[in-house]
């Protein structure tokens, strides 16, 4: 194996095996993604298929969690339920394994990992008080919840890749490519029981202004704590110090409203946003072109004859 083929192998492992969890760097729901005998919700030419195969997704995970953190009931089902504290990378890849499974997955694969979803959903309830301290009882899948995290997660993947990828978004039969992407990665989350979802960018920002303008959002000691937890997890030390500038990205990205309120310090916008492009490259050079999940699935829809 040429020597920089196999250094790359070797980031190309410490990158999975950070991401999945798995020792060996094998993304446990790859066998998911590659096995079955019908399509998925998108192919490789799709709007979510091109966000979500590219490495702006570092930077909007990361964003998504921040925006999530500004909703008083998401934020109390993650500090009251999650293991983000005991387990973060473990609660990481669950994430991942979501967001993989329904965008390169089959029909089948879906309906199994949105049974799982939907069965924690079930556990993930109590009480928090809102931005007018009033008690309030919760549950995760209460459809104005899911509808928050759900376009808290698309916006992040879609104002991520804009802003550090360079891939252009497919625009298929919409207005723009950003459009496509609201539109079609709205039927992900129907499986969840969420069917009254944003089809546009407009749309989309419409009822991120609508959380705003209620005042259904705020920043509290819980607010901050957990906004602490994101800005410095437990990672290994090389992974902590790209991770920083990945948090600032993530930061700047943010729409001024929900910048404003969670206040939080960075460098300069023009210097964090073109040592993040410049990281972003560096890690697809460092790891190499392989993407095994991406080839399990175009694997299983050249098997049967979908591509």
């Amino acid at each position: 194996m040429p020597k920089n083929n196999a250094l790359q192998g070797y980031f190309s492992v410490k990158f999975r095996k950070l991401l999945s969890g798995d020792p060996k760097g094998i993304p446990p729901w790859l066998e998911v993604i590659a096995e079955g005998d019908e399509g998925g919700l998108y192919l490789p030419t799709d709007a979510p298929w091109i966000v979500h195969r590219d490495f702006g997704t570092l930077v909007g995970g990361i964003r998504a969690l921040l925006m999530q953190a500004l909703n008083p009931g998401a934020l109390a089902g993650v500090s009251q339920h999650s293991r983000y504290e005991s387990d973060a990378l473990g609660r990481l890849a669950g994430t991942i394994r979501w967001l993989t499974v329904t965008t390169f997955g089959s029909h089948a694969a879906l309906r199994k990992e949105a049974e799982r979803v939907n069965k924690l959903h079930t556990r993930v309830q109590g009480e928090y008080v809102d931005a007018k301290n009033e008690t309030r009882s919760y549950r995760a899948a209460d459809p104005k919840l899911l509808l928050w995290v759900h376009c808290a997660f698309m916006e992040s993947f879609l104002v991520a890749h804009e802003s550090y990828w360079i891939t252009a978004i497919p625009k298929g039969d919409q207005p723009t490519g950003a459009d496509n992407y609201v539109y079609q990665w709205g039927r992900s989350v129907e499986p969840l029981g969420l069917s009254n979802v944003p089809k546009s960018v407009k749309e989309l920002n419409e009822v991120l202004d609508g959380f705003r303008d209620r005042g259904e959002l705020r920043v509290n000691e819980d607010t901050l704590r957990v906004i602490n937890f994101i800005r410095k997890p437990p990672l290994p030390f090389m992974a902590r110090v790209i991770y920083g500038l990945l948090f600032q990205a993530a930061v700047i990205s943010l729409r001024p409203d929900f910048r404003k309120m969670l206040n939080i310090k960075t460098m300069p916008d023009w210097f964090i946003r073109s040592q993040t492009k410049f990281i972003l490259r560096m890690i697809r050079v460092a790891i190499g072109p392989e993407n095994q999940i991406q080839e399990g699935a175009l694997n299983r829809l050249k098997r049967i004859g979908l591509i």
